[in-house]
């Protein structure tokens, strides 16, 4: 079986693409990162990774280039997505399996039907709809105007919904957010995500003379980043602190001036090998997102043995039991974080916690259990197939 993918940059397509390959079923990775930006992915087979650069390096780049026009980088980003997809369309001779990230795959996915192979639309954030009307509300609460996501991108992924032969989306948080949206359950392959366990593990302890909390994501209104802050205000410890790893979104840029950040170190983005020790030094990661698939970084967090606070709308249900390995929060509740802040505040049970995510994280698996369960699910599409 031959499986093609397109991916517009990296996020997990290279971890399954890695997989794939293992299971000898690998044919292609297309994607708009430039082969430059592609020297650490490991296991993938250089002549198999088909890099599409010419609109998504220079998107990538705008803001160091200094264009912030709303209407140029909305198109921008509609004409990477599109090229990058007819350019795949039309070199699928060969290949089975069609995996294609949402968004970026109806042409693709055209072409691979009339060979008569399998399409796969995978979907890593709640359905389309669903996310763009959570995020009008929370801009609404905030006193901030949201343009809404681009109604051509709408229109496409709902397409690939129906075109598809699967939505594979990361956890049930997504998966409920497609059914209330009228897909049939059986159209639906939900596979939780993996984590690096090779390597994300504990390379240090927390420091006992604080309390340090961490948020690793873009410091956006999507990852919920001004309920984390106002939680952790309201917590009330006498060495807290709140490290802050990512780049930050104009929209909170300008929320926080009004702000006070005492104890609040923003630390810009770092690499990602630098991640291990962040987690590990953390004694909690707080992830109070108000839309997402699954966050990777919560498994990378437990892998270090650091316990979760998460929303209801990162996965985190997928990944870990609430009261165990951390505790799973609503959305826009910044005292029920505070309340398990102060729970995780006892370094015994802290402690009992950080235990009970290593153990966890043992038994959910790195991403070789990811492309297993995506490997049985192409046998099984295969099998369904006619001829």
């Amino acid at each position: 079986m031959n499986v093609t993918q397109i991916c517009i940059g990296r996020f997990h397509h290279f971890h399954l693409a890695r997989q794939l390959e293992r299971h000898g079923m690998l044919k292609f990775i297309f994607t708009g990162y430039p082969r430059w930006k592609l020297g650490d992915e490991s296991g993938i087979p250089k002549d198999k990774i088909r890099s599409f650069p010419w609109l998504q390096a220079p998107y990538m780049a705008k803001n160091r280039l200094g264009l912030t026009n709303p209407r140029i980088i909305r198109e921008w980003a509609w004409q990477s997505h599109e090229t990058l997809d007819r350019y795949a369309a039309r070199r699928l001779k060969g290949t089975d399996v069609l995996i294609a990230l949402s968004g970026g795959g109806i042409h693709a996915g055209r072409a691979i039907k009339k060979l008569g192979g399998i399409y796969i639309c995978d979907r890593g954030s709640s359905h389309i709809r669903f996310q763009d009307e959570i995020l009008r509300e929370e801009y609404r609460r905030w006193g901030l105007e949201f343009s809404g996501i681009d109604p051509r991108v709408i229109s496409k992924e709902e397409e690939e919904y129906a075109l598809a032969d699967r939505v594979m989306v990361p956890s049930e948080f997504v998966r409920r957010s497609f059914l209330e949206r009228g897909v049939a359950t059986e159209k639906i392959a939900k596979i939780p995500y993996g984590a690096r366990l090779d390597r994300f593990r504990p390379v240090a302890e927390p420091n006992s003379g604080k309390f340090s909390i961490l948020f690793v994501g873009q410091i956006s209104l999507r990852k919920g980043f001004m309920d984390l802050l106002d939680a952790f205000e309201r917590f009330s410890h006498p060495a807290k602190e709140l490290n802050v790893i990512g780049a930050m979104s104009d929209e909170v840029a300008f929320l926080l001036r009004a702000r006070k950040l005492n104890s609040v170190h923003l630390l810009g983005n770092v690499p990602n090998s630098d991640l291990p020790a962040y987690y590990s030094r953390a004694h909690v990661l707080v992830l109070p997102s108000i839309e997402e698939g699954l966050g990777m970084v919560m498994g990378e967090a437990m892998a270090c043995g650091c316990p979760v606070i998460a929303t209801t709308n990162t996965g985190a249900g997928d990944l870990f039991s609430s009261g165990t390995e951390g505790f799973v929060v609503s959305i826009r509740k910044p005292d029920e974080i505070v309340q398990n802040l102060n729970i995780l505040s006892n370094e015994d049970t802290r402690r009992d916690f950080s235990n009970a995510c290593l153990a966890r994280v043992n038994n959910i698996g790195g991403w070789e259990s990811y492309g297993e369960k995506t490997a049985m699910l192409l046998k099984s599409l295969r099998c369904e197939t006619p001829g």
